[in-house]
Formats: C-alpha cells, structure tokens, sequence
C-alpha cells in the first residue's frame, strides 16, 4: 500500500483512457492501491512492483564514494 484511503489528485497525469489530464484520483481501499478518473469513471489497480531507485546526487553520496572517484590530473607542457 502506497497511497492512503484518502482520495488525491495526481498532477499532471493524463487518464489512459479518456486522455483528459489532472482527473486522475490515487487512494487505497483494502489494503489495494487504485487509480480514478472523475471525467470518465476510468477505474484501474495499480500494480507497484518496487520502489524507484534514488538518483545519485553530492547530497547521498558519502565522502569514500567521492574519494574513490576522484583521481590526480597531471598537467604536461607541451612545449617542452
């Protein structure tokens, strides 16, 4: 269970089958999360199979995964 019993609009979501957008409601009844349309009475389970992976980004990253990361640059002059 993902959502709430609580019926919320999904934002900018268009409905699968009317393709009107923002009608879609997210809510959980039983323990089942569904999907709603008020335009079209579209009525649909979600199925969640995992939860999305967090993207890599300087905040979630620790200081041995940088570490690790970096490495020297040497500088040649072309010259000589």
């Amino acid at each position: 269970m993902v959502f709430s019993t609580k019926k919320r609009f999904i934002a900018g979501v268009t409905c699968p089958k009317c393709a009107v957008m923002d009608k879609l409601q997210a809510y959980s009844e039983g323990g089942v999360d569904y999907r709603e349309c008020v335009s079209c009475g579209f009525k649909d389970q979600m199925r969640v199979s995992s939860m999305p992976k967090e993207v890599q980004t300087r905040v979630n990253t620790t200081a041995e995964q940088i570490a690790m990361q970096t490495s020297a640059v040497r500088i040649i002059d072309p010259k000589g």
